[in-house]
């Protein structure tokens, strides 16, 4: 009897044992279960905030995008409306200019022609010489004009593909509007220093002379106006590709930086 009873009671421990790794095996796979969850709920909190934080980054840059080019079309609307005027202004100084340097041109050829009947061989080379060093005088100035609207025609073109990529081209473009009329300016005043030259073969009187010299001294100063407007128009594009640059690298380190934010 006692023999069986000890059976009995090996048996019923045994049973115990087992239903209690069966119910320790049941919650370890609860727990489990529940701790998968939980990080898998956090993860679709974060995404969830991530995706709104892109949202309202994105809606933030298209409205200063949208403010930005209001601005840009307003200031540019000005801009191609002064350029309107200086167009105009420029072709009727264009067609004045080149009346009179055919005009001018052909009182030169008359001095030439003047000069055949001087009966004086020393006298008639004298006076060859004077035509020939007022032309070279002229072609000086012609050749820096045609050097500055050379340079003039190149930032041009720069600014016209720099608009197209989005840079800020409106600084460069009143630059050179500037540099546009300063030389029309100056080729006006060669115009008039022409004229003094063609008058006659003989010597320059002291009056028109005091007018040579000032004509020269004010087409110079123009002339290094436009240049200067030019070479600041050439720094105002650097200076805006290196601010679009900026601009850029700045807003792929913010759209890291709130990723990182997010995720994190």
């Amino acid at each position: 009897m006692k023999k069986y009873l000890s059976l009995f009671l090996v048996l019923m421990m045994l049973t115990i044992v087992d239903i209690n790794s069966a119910k320790a095996e049941e919650t370890g796979s609860t727990s489990n279960s529940g701790s998968g969850s939980s990080v898998s709920e956090q993860i679709k909190i974060r995404r969830a905030e991530f995706e709104s934080k892109m949202k309202e980054l994105k809606a933030k840059r298209e409205a200063a995008r949208e403010a930005l080019g209001a601005k840009r079309e307003e200031v540019k609307e000005e801009i191609e409306k002064k350029r309107e005027e200086i167009k105009l202004k420029r072709e009727e100084i264009k067609t004045e200019i080149e009346i009179k340097r055919e005009e001018l041109k052909q009182k030169m050829q008359n001095l030439r022609e003047s000069i055949k009947e001087e009966k004086d061989k020393v006298k008639a080379q004298i006076k060859e010489n004077r035509i020939i060093g007022r032309e070279n005088a002229l072609r000086v100035f012609d050749n820096v004009i045609a050097r500055l609207n050379l340079l003039k025609e190149k930032v041009s073109a720069q600014i016209i593909k720099l608009e197209a990529k989005g840079v800020d081209t409106i600084e460069a473009e009143s630059l050179t509007a500037e540099a546009e009329t300063k030389l029309d300016a100056a080729k006006a005043k060669i115009i008039e220093i022409n004229a003094l030259l063609a008058v006659s073969t003989n010597e320059i009187s002291a009056e028109n002379k005091t007018k040579l010299k000032t004509l020269r001294d004010e087409t110079q100063v123009l002339i290094k106006d436009a240049r200067n407007a030019l070479k600041d128009a050439i720094k105002s594009l650097r200076d805006a590709v290196k601010a679009k640059r900026e601009a850029m690298k700045s807003e792929t380190t913010e759209t890291n930086e709130t990723e990182n934010e997010t995720t994190n």
